[in-house]
């Protein structure tokens, strides 16, 4: 019998199995493969915590999976942390299927351990439970989420008591707590009700949403009178059935933005997010109600967020007329050429912009016009919490962060991203820069014309299964050892082994430290600025591919853009029959 037919056993014959998990268990036991996908393995922390799809098994999320996590969790804080009874664990959760219960789950388990847990009274954004471990003084922070991911899943993601996504090597030793849990289907919980009445589980709301909106207004780059006045910028929102409607609208109110527009139909939670085919505004799909809505009201900025409201999307009428989605790295470029531009250099001591590897080197470019120094992180928000955590004794100040994938932190009394932040801070821009006659895609032109035509491009391959994850890992194998020296036409400069931790200069075959933690990617620098990445998704079973050039003008930059594309589908296309055969 294989190890997972044994693991599939030992649940299905447990007195007190779940009865829905039970009966989910029933309608499998006839298919091998989904019960083998089930079983094989345990969930494990990737870049955003633990994420998967619901269901019964150790590869799925439950109560089990979850009270196994949590009980780990408890060990670890006991161990390294301290007070932690006293200072608690605080958690919140958004609107996907059972997200409330594993949040009371997780509740229970730390009232075993006699730890106290502030479980928000109903669903709240991501960067929200980010703002309320520090708000708080808890221990760590629980947020039960999948983001963007489709109805299916779910998620868990722990913080630690900077208010940041842990570390990998926080979950790492995290993870050796949890390994030590002999078995999942019995793992000591607290009856709720036991744990109410004695003080163990506590519920937390109001007075938090308050402290973090009066902390919002103050990332404002508007002079003081400024702020008071209303304020003629048409806006429509939309948090794609998720966690922001409240914080957004009275975030945007505090500023005096009175004519915002809700999309009513996403304004409701809905764990299926029926009006979209995906919750995620990186995808056009997601605005089409927004737009809809917004030609209704000739809106100047349309803003979507993501169920657990880290990231933004935004979109803008172009000189056509129709709404146009900006990606990421154009509304971050945005927003730090926008905060820059209001910076005070003087009061400011060692301004730092943080960006991940795979993000636009555009921001680099437009950091170092106003004197600010860029630091590279690993791809994930993690690494950029983690980095501001480090500026509180070296000295440094944080001035914005930003990721590709619409992920934005304006002031650092969050150390997540914050699409509530960012939803804000979009909406102010707009602002200024109508008094000026201009869109945010005009400002975003002038960028282009000052720094240079930047473009940005991800593709990816999803591999499901036990399977899937092999193909990626050879993939990666293989474009790891392919003797590189150029790509599409564009001489190789650089070649970046995360997962060895060099760089290797190809000219001179000089080795060099990267300086950031080992991980399984792969980045390539070529000539005249352009490059590509390829690193394996660590929320979904994909394969992810990246690439980036600089034009002289914008027609250049795209047919740069898609050349480099095409050379990258046609390698990642070339290694698949070698994992095939």
């Amino acid at each position: 019998m294989t190890s997972w037919k044994k693991v599939y056993d030992k649940w299905k014959s447990f007195p007190q199995l779940d009865p829905n998990l039970q009966q989910q268990l029933l309608e499998i036991e006839h298919d091998p493969a989904e019960l083998e996908d089930a079983f094989y393995k345990e969930l494990t922390f990737g870049t955003g915590g633990m994420r998967g799809v619901l269901g019964p098994g150790t590869n799925r999320m439950n109560i089990y999976t979850i009270r196994k996590a949590v009980f780990g969790l408890a060990e670890y804080l006991l161990e390294h942390r301290v007070n932690v009874k006293d200072r608690g664990v605080v958690i919140s959760y958004d609107s996907r299927y059972q997200s409330f219960e594993f949040a009371v789950e997780s509740a229970k388990v730390l009232a075993h351990f006699g730890i106290k847990a502030y479980v928000f009274e109903s669903l709240r954004p991501t960067p929200l439970l980010s703002f309320a471990v520090r708000h708080l003084s808890t221990a760590a922070g629980i947020m039960i989420t999948a983001s963007h991911n489709p109805p299916e899943y779910n998620g868990f993601k722990v913080y630690n008591e900077t208010g940041g996504q842990i570390t990998p090597d926080e979950a790492e030793d995290i993870i050796s707590y949890i390994r030590k849990v002999d078995n999942e289907l019995t793992v000591p919980a607290m009856e709720q009700e036991v744990a109410e009445k004695e003080g163990l589980l506590r519920w937390a709301g109001k007075e938090v949403d308050t402290a973090y909106l009066s902390r919002l207004q103050f990332i404002s780059k508007l002079a003081d009178d400024e702020k008071q006045k209303e304020k003629d910028v048409s806006i429509v929102f939309t948090p794609l059935h998720g966690t922001s409607l409240d914080l957004v609208t009275k975030g945007l109110e505090q500023l005096r933005f009175t004519n915002v527009h809700v999309v009513e139909e996403q304004a409701v939670p809905d764990p299926e997010f029926r009006t979209v085919s995906s919750p995620n505004p990186e995808e056009h799909q997601a605005f089409s109600m927004a737009i809809e809505l917004g030609e209704k009201v000739g809106a100047d900025i349309l803003l979507a967020t993501d169920p657990d409201a880290d990231r933004l999307g935004v979109a803008v009428k172009n000189k056509d007329g129709v709404y146009e989605v900006l990606t990421g790295n154009q509304l971050g470029s945005l927003m730090l050429y926008y905060i820059l531009l209001h910076y005070n250099p003087i009061v400011t001591r060692n301004p730092r912009m943080i960006k991940t590897v795979v993000t636009t080197e555009l921001g680099r470019e437009i950091a170092n016009s106003f004197g600010v120094k860029t630091i590279d992180t690993l791809t994930g928000f993690k690494f950029i919490g983690d980095k501001i955590r480090q500026f509180d004794w070296t000295g440094e100040t944080f001035i914005f962060g930003y990721e590709e994938s619409y992920g934005y932190l304006i002031s650092g009394f969050v150390r997540d991203k914050d699409a509530v932040q960012s939803a804000v801070m979009a909406a102010e821009m707009a602002y200024y820069w109508k008094k000026q006659g201009k869109t945010l895609l005009d400002a975003l032109q002038e960028v282009y014309e000052k720094y240079g035509y930047y473009r940005e491009g991800l593709s990816s391959i999803t591999l499901k299964g036990k399977d899937g994850a092999e193909t990626i890992s050879r993939i990666m194998e293989n474009f790891r050892n392919e003797p590189f020296t150029e790509i599409a036409g564009w001489k190789v400069e650089k070649i970046e082994n995360y997962l060895t931790g060099e760089r290797k200069i190809v000219e001179t075959n000089e080795v060099e430290p990267i300086g950031l933690p080992r991980e399984n990617m792969v980045k390539i620098l070529l000539e005249e600025k352009g490059w590509v990445c390829l690193r394996p998704s660590g929320t979904e079973p994909k394969l992810k591919y990246y690439y980036g050039v600089c034009g002289k003008d914008k027609v250049d930059s795209e047919e740069r853009l898609a050349r480099l594309k095409a050379e990258m589908d046609r390698l990642i296309e070339s290694y698949q029959p070698k994992v095939r055969n």
